[in-house]
């Protein structure tokens, strides 16, 4: 007869989500370093009593802690019902961040907020969500319009690199027609092979008519919204929000990949459209002073086409100012 431990759970898996595992990439021991000095820290060897680098092996502490009975942080029973083959990965059932999101949302600064997932807010109109356009080969890059890349998605802001242009007619086929689509303030975040999913940034005024990858979503307020944009922006950097995307992001193979597990993630919503525009106000000053500021200095290039380059402002878009605007997503 086999004896089963005091902490077995018949209907219930046991899940660690430990980062580390006392081994780096190549193979070799994993210091543990302090993340307030930067400096590794020391414990005594047990043989020797000398002073050795500690190893960063937060899996042993879990499995030291199962044997036990205990838990850590990264240590937890989940029910065997909730767990299927589809997302058999330990990482998408750490609940922590979602508990940081509801502690978040009882507190005293978002107690006039509800809240809802990013799925729900699709299919009550509160959201508008597209793929991005595709991806042009090498060969045709030699154009004027604008590829946009998971890697020019930084800081906020999409970046033009004048080294990735296509042809016009390269990126009407892209875009399946004679515009892309796309609108001022939309926001845009890679969904796969970079590091930055989640990492919301927007498309400022000037920037409309560019091909984006097929590796990205864009995002913008769906008709019933009682947000804009600048709402947006705020509300989907916040902790609280960006932490779960480390719960829905999954490697495969040598790449990062989020899937359509992102419409699972929780974003407050306000009460009305003046709360939110109260709470995103220092977010869209900084845009809209941001594209003023770009608008001066475009003019100012204008006057003086033949002395200055500038990346990112210059000759951003393919320079069509007859290309309607177009509000529909395809």
């Amino acid at each position: 007869m086999i004896h089963k431990p005091s902490w077995f759970r018949d209907d219930e898996i046991m899940v660690s989500t430990a980062p580390t595992c006392g081994l780096t990439k190549g193979g070799r021991l994993l210091p543990l370093v302090d993340r307030t000095t930067g400096q590794r820290v020391q414990v005594p060897d047990l043989e020797t009593g000398e002073l050795v680098d500690a190893i960063d092996d937060q899996l042993k502490i879990d499995m030291e802690a199962l044997c036990v009975g205990d838990s850590t942080a990264t240590l937890r029973f989940v029910k065997a019902e909730q767990v299927t083959m589809r997302s058999a990965v330990p990482t998408y059932y750490d609940r922590r961040f979602d508990d940081a999101f509801d502690g978040a949302m009882k507190s005293e600064k978002f107690k006039t907020f509800t809240s809802m997932t990013i799925g729900k807010m699709v299919k009550g109109d509160l959201l508008t969500i597209r793929n991005g356009h595709g991806s042009p080969t090498q060969s045709v890059r030699v154009g004027t319009v604008p590829y946009i890349k998971v890697s020019d998605l930084r800081a906020g802001l999409v970046n033009i690199n004048p080294t990735n242009r296509v042809p016009l007619a390269v990126a009407e086929k892209f875009w399946r027609g004679k515009s892309s689509g796309l609108n001022a303030w939309d926001l845009i975040c890679p969904e796969r092979t970079s590091k930055n999913i989640g990492d919301f940034c927007m498309l400022m005024p000037g920037q409309e008519q560019v091909v984006t990858t097929k590796e990205v979503i864009v995002v913008r307020p769906g008709k019933k919204a009682n947000f804009d944009p600048f709402y947006l922006a705020w509300a989907l950097t916040l902790n609280i929000v960006r932490d779960q995307w480390r719960r829905v992001i999954f490697m495969q193979t040598n790449r990062e990949d989020v899937g359509d597990r992102y419409l699972a993630i929780r974003i407050p919503i306000p009460r009305d459209t003046e709360h939110a525009t109260e709470v995103s106000q220092p977010f869209r000053n900084y845009y809209q002073n941001l594209a003023k500021a770009r608008d001066e200095l475009r003019a100012y290039f204008a006057s003086e086409p033949d002395h200055h380059f500038f990346i990112g402002t210059a000759e951003e878009g393919i320079g069509d100012e007859d290309l309607e605007e177009d509000d529909t997503f395809k």
